[in-house]
């Protein structure tokens, strides 16, 4: 039990307590938020390698640039009009470390696409613990700005000094064409222009390969031809330890659209009917094999497998961990 000359302490703790809890308190008002998230990188372990996502920038895809029946894409509008983040995108580049090299497989968008919106890669290099100077080998999918713009700053310097940047051949001689490139749309022309100057300056300096078949490049990784969405689309599969993870491009770029009906394509699949033939196809081997799929344009960190679900497939992205527990990476199905 209190004693009396204890009721005014009580009482004027009562009463402090009820202003904290009621009161303003300026402090907590005045608290600054940070917009920062965590680096734009992600690390795992496809056997011996180390695979590293690379985050370059998100966007919206525009639904006018998928082509499919009226029925299907008044199906889009509809979806996206109850959920307006459904084509929601992003741009990767991504890192391997074999032990022995540094691959980078698609550089972003740099500032020749987007309007801002990307070019983060060369940071998310940094907070992953590298440098372009670290980059022995750069593998393109394909020469459209938002997969090569990060190569080349505007004023035509080379982001990765000292790597060999490595095309397939029929990619290379078209859009680097002069003669294709006068006779190509005008809505066309930028795709020409921006891959002729991220190019040059590799080619000026003798580190612009190209290729055709299925030569090595790098051991324990495949060239794999995904023809349709450019002249010479490839992808690049890398095996070790028996695990195998697959970089595919551009094969998807509406995730939520084009895995429940692949036959829808994009504005910027250059061939559609090819272009949707290598989806399916690609898609429907994905979905039996354990291969763990690195896209550019699923959302981050655009790691992933395929399942098939009904006539289309779902995405099942990996599930953050921030150790390195190779057994997370390869479920048994």
């Amino acid at each position: 039990m209190f004693k009396r000359h204890s009721i005014p302490f009580v009482a004027a703790l009562v009463a402090a307590l009820a202003s904290v809890v009621a009161g303003p308190n300026p402090a907590l008002r005045a608290a600054p938020q940070h917009p920062d998230q965590a680096p734009g990188f992600y690390r795992l372990k496809v056997g011996d390698l180390e695979v590293t996502a690379l985050f370059d920038g998100t966007g919206v895809f525009d639904p006018h640039w998928l082509n499919g029946t009226k029925a299907t894409m008044n199906g889009v509008q509809q979806a996206l009009h109850e959920d307006p983040h459904m084509l929601d995108v992003a741009d990767t580049g991504f890192l391997v470390n074999t032990g022995k090299q540094r691959i980078l497989v698609d550089a972003g968008a740099g500032s020749w696409w987007g309007g801002g919106a990307f070019g983060r890669l060369a940071r998310s290099l940094g907070s992953a613990g590298y440098t372009p100077d670290d980059v022995n080998i750069v593998l393109i999918t394909h020469l459209h700005s938002d997969h090569v713009g990060g190569l080349t700053t505007e004023d035509g310097k080379r982001v990765f000094p000292h790597a060999d940047v490595y095309v397939a051949k029929a990619e290379s001689d078209f859009w680097l064409s002069p003669d294709i490139a006068a006779k190509a749309p005008k809505d066309a022309q930028p795709f020409f222009q921006s891959a002729q100057a991220i190019a040059a300056p590799y080619i000026k300096a003798g580190k612009w390969r190209t290729f055709s078949g299925s030569q090595p490049i790098v051991d324990g990784m495949e060239l794999v031809p995904l023809p349709g969405h450019t002249p010479g689309h490839t992808g690049y599969e890398f095996s070790s330890k028996g695990q195998k993870v697959l970089f595919w491009g551009d094969i998807v770029h509406a995730l939520r659209v084009q895995l429940q009906r692949p036959e829808v394509t994009a504005t910027f699949d250059i061939d559609q009917t090819a272009a949707a033939a290598t989806r399916q196809q690609l898609l429907t081997r994905l979905a039996r094999e354990d291969v763990l799929i690195a896209g550019p344009h699923m959302n981050f960190p655009a790691l992933g497998r395929l399942h098939k679900e009904g006539s289309g497939y779902s995405w099942a992205p990996v599930v953050f961990t921030d150790e390195w527990n190779t057994a997370a990476f390869s479920p048994q199905k």
